[in-house]
C-alpha cells in the first residue's frame, strides 16, 4: 500500500521502501511485521511495526523539519503533561533515495474522537482544558515558535480559499465569520506553549476521555489562540462554554480561536476536496460549527 497522493511535490513511499530502512537502520526490529496504518494525515506515512511501534515518515521535504521538532522535544514535554504523547524510539536517518528525517516511536492506542457522536458531557472539554492550561505553564529554554502565530499571517489566503468554496457555503457569511476573529486584538502577554494542530485525528480518546496526543511536529511558542480551534473542530456546542470556563483566556483570544478553526477549515477544504475525504469531512464540520455560532449572534458564544 502506498499513501494517497495529496502533495505535488509528495515523495513515493511504499512499504517495500519502509522494510529496507528498518532492516538496515534498525536490525533489532527487522522480524516486526510492518502494516500500512490508513490516516487522514496530511505530512506523514504512517506503518505499524510490530504490535507496539509505529513508523512515521515525512510526506515530503517541508515534513522534515516538523520530523526533527519532534524529535527533539517530545522526550522534553512528555514529564510536563497530562496526557500520554509519542514516545520516541528511533531516530531514522535520510537513506536509499528518501531524503528526510524519520522516526520510531511507541504505538499508543486509542480512537480519534468523531466530532458529531461525542456525548455532550463535559469529560473531554475538561481535558482537553487540563492540557492547554499545562502547554501554558511550561518554561524550556530555546523554544521553537509554534506553526500558527498571529491569525492575521492567512489573512489573504483565507479570503482567497472562501470564494474557492463557495459553491457549499455562504461566503458573505463566511468572511463576516472571519473579519470578527481577523479584527480582534492580538496576543500582548509572553509567548505560550502550543500544539498548534489540535485536529480530531490528533488526538486519541478511550471511555470518551483524552488519553493522548499526537503529531506534536507544529508545537511551540507563541499566540495560544490557535489551540482554541479545537473547541470547534472537536467538541460539540454545549461543552464549549465549560472548556472555555476552564481555560481562562480573554475574550479576544477566544475569538481568535475561532478564526483558526475557520481558517484552517477553509483553507484544508479545497485543497484536500479531492483526495482527503477524513480532512474534507472534518473541514466542513468546523466551518459549520463556527458558522452556527455567528449566526446565534453571540461574537463570544
Amino acid at each position: 500500500m502506498t499513501p494517497a497522493r495529496l502533495h505535488d511535490d509528495q515523495i513515493e513511499i511504499d512499504i517495500h521502501l519502509v522494510r529496507r530502512l528498518v532492516d538496515i537502520q534498525f536490525p533489532q526490529w527487522s522480524d516486526a511485521l510492518l502494516t500500512p496504518v490508513e490516516s487522514s494525515g496530511t505530512v506523514n506515512a504512517l506503518y505499524r511495526l510490530g504490535g507496539d511501534l509505529v513508523v512515521r515518515l515525512p510526506l515530503a521535504m517541508w515534513g522534515a523539519e516538523a520530523a526533527e521538532r519532534e524529535q527533539e522535544w517530545l522526550p522534553r514535554l512528555s514529564p510536563l503533561l497530562p496526557v500520554e504523547i509519542p514516545r520516541l524510539l528511533g531516530r531514522g536517518q535520510p537513506d536509499l533515495g528518501y531524503p528526510c528525517p524519520w522516526s520510531v516511536f511507541g504505538w499508543i492506542e486509542g480512537s480519534h474522537p468523531q466530532p458529531d457522536g461525542l456525548p455532550t458531557s463535559d469529560g473531554l472539554a475538561d481535558d482537553l482544558a487540563s492540557l492547554i492550561r499545562a502547554l501554558h505553564e511550561i518554561d524550556l529554554p530555546d523554544a521553537p515558535g509554534a506553526y500558527r502565530g498571529p491569525v492575521s499571517e492567512v489573512d489573504g489566503s483565507v479570503r482567497r480559499c472562501i470564494a474557492e468554496v463557495a459553491d457549499e457555503f455562504d461566503t458573505g457569511e463566511l468572511t463576516r465569520a472571519w473579519e470578527v476573529s481577523v479584527l480582534a486584538p492580538e496576543w500582548e502577554g509572553p509567548p505560550l506553549w502550543a500544539h498548534s494542530d489540535l485536529l480530531a485525528s490528533n488526538l486519541l480518546i478511550r471511555d470518551g476521555r483524552l488519553a493522548a496526543v499526537i503529531d506534536f511536529g507544529t508545537a511551540g511558542v507563541g499566540d495560544p489562540a490557535c489551540d482554541l480551534m479545537v473547541a470547534w473542530n472537536v467538541l460539540p456546542a454545549p461543552a464549549r462554554p465549560s472548556f472555555r470556563a476552564a481555560v481562562g483566556l480573554d475574550d479576544a483570544t477566544w475569538l481568535r480561536g475561532r478564526g483558526w478553526a475557520l481558517a484552517q477549515a477553509v483553507i484544508a477544504l479545497p485543497y484536500y476536496r479531492e483526495t482527503n475525504p477524513g480532512m474534507t469531512r472534518a473541514a466542513r464540520h468546523a466551518i459549520s460549527q463556527v458558522l452556527a455560532d455567528v449566526r446565534d449572534g453571540d461574537h463570544l458564544s
